[in-house]
């Protein structure tokens, strides 16, 4: 059974930084590309950033330069290190996995986390 699990959110001041983990199990988590998505009250989800099975990385225009992203294939896991955090960065975060095949896709998410940024 496929499970995604994140954590490491919480509520932070302006300016502060958080690590977000994404925790993979019962996939062969070299093969996915992991994604961390993020949703306000009111907006659609929105691709925050991504790294491909080959470490290719890219970002949303609106973190670029603060958030990085990283995975650790020996412990199945991802990572999103959010420095200088805006208050417009509240969301629910969340992890997804994906694999394409030539037969299938595979597409999976976590229950997501809540990150707050207010003073």
């Amino acid at each position: 059974q496929v499970q995604v699990v994140e954590s490491g959110g919480g509520l932070v001041q302006p300016g502060g930084s958080l690590r977000l983990s994404c925790a993979a199990s019962g996939m062969t988590f070299r093969l996915y590309a992991m994604g961390w998505y993020r949703q306000a009250p009111g907006t659609e989800r929105e691709l925050v950033a991504a790294v491909s099975s080959g470490g290719t990385t890219n970002y949303a225009d609106s973190v670029k330069g603060r958030f990085t992203i990283s995975r650790d294939n020996a412990k199945n896991t991802a990572y999103l290190q959010m420095n200088s955090l805006k208050p417009g960065d509240t969301a629910v975060y969340y992890c997804n996995a994906k694999r394409t095949t030539v037969v299938r896709e595979f597409d999976y998410w976590g229950q997501g986390t809540q990150v707050t940024v207010s003073s």
